[in-house]
């Protein structure tokens, strides 16, 4: 029998295909849960960097060992769909939600060339923070006394994001992690009656393709005030998606079990420069 951390539970992982999610479901299925494992794959014209692909929802499912992994292909901004493949996929693992792990998030500094701010602004928005309204939305009413919700930060959700004068994707960005600490911390009381736990991460930078691609290094290499000011107090540029995976892991466990209305940072010591 596996004695991992959360051995015997049932987590649903957003934005899983690829990055931060990918890393939160293998951990997690690692640790002896069973994982949905759910993610848009398709693309969002406002972004000027690819979204993940059917393939690599399927890749991530490959890789897992330990748990079980039930693939969902669903986009955090349409509630009902969302819901329904939430509630198909538990009922495949029996029943039940104990962990769920709202990741799923996009972020740029320039959206696609032609694209007006109002369109990126909402996009950024609706995925990141209406986004993690719905995962919790969807999740709530299959959890049991236990639960663990984690929701996915960031140092934006601390201070202002880099991108001076503001622009519309950064100043949504900013606004939605903001946000997200506020949901947090109206469902950590809320749910505390039901014994149900909920927390934020706040990463510094990761190593995943939402910061790792083309269009951020091209903006940093013509904005070298900018990139300054992305600086860790210990001397790493970026954190490992799997440095993350491990706040996930021990705020989705019996471990954790009295800490609530928590903002984690596991940031390198951005937020104290």
């Amino acid at each position: 029998m596996n004695a991992g951390m959360v051995s015997g539970k049932v987590a649903v992982v957003t934005g899983a295909a690829r990055g931060q999610g990918r890393s939160h479901t293998l951990r997690l299925a690692e640790e002896g849960a069973d994982v949905v494992a759910i993610d848009l794959c398709e693309p969002i014209d406002s972004l000027p960097y690819p979204m993940a692909t059917p393939e690599d929802l399927d890749e991530t499912a490959a890789l897992a060992k330990g748990g079980r992994v039930v693939t969902v292909r669903a986009d955090v901004r349409d509630d009902e769909t969302l819901a329904d493949g939430v509630a198909g996929a538990v009922e495949e693992l029996g029943g039940r939600v104990d962990i769920a792990v709202a990741n799923a998030a996009v972020s740029t500094i320039r959206p696609a060339d032609g694209t007006p701010p109002e369109r990126i602004w909402r996009d950024v928005v609706d995925i990141n923070m209406t986004g993690v309204w719905h995962t919790v939305e969807a999740c709530v009413p299959h959890m049991t006394a236990g639960g663990s919700i984690v929701l996915i930060g960031s140092t934006a959700g601390q201070k202002g994001l880099v991108g001076a004068p503001g622009t519309a994707a950064t100043l949504a960005y900013t606004a939605a992690k903001h946000g997200v600490v506020g949901l947090m911390r109206a469902y950590a009381v809320g749910l505390a009656k039901s014994s149900i736990r909920v927390n934020v991460v706040h990463p510094t930078g990761v190593r995943t393709p939402m910061l790792d691609n083309p269009d951020f290094q091209s903006y940093f290499s013509e904005n070298p005030a900018d990139a300054a000011m992305l600086v860790n107090a210990l001397p790493v540029k970026v954190v490992e998606p799997g440095d993350i995976s491990e706040a996930v892991v021990w705020l989705a466990s019996d471990a954790a079990r009295y800490v609530t209305g928590t903002a984690l940072p596991v940031d390198a010591g951005f937020g104290v420069l």
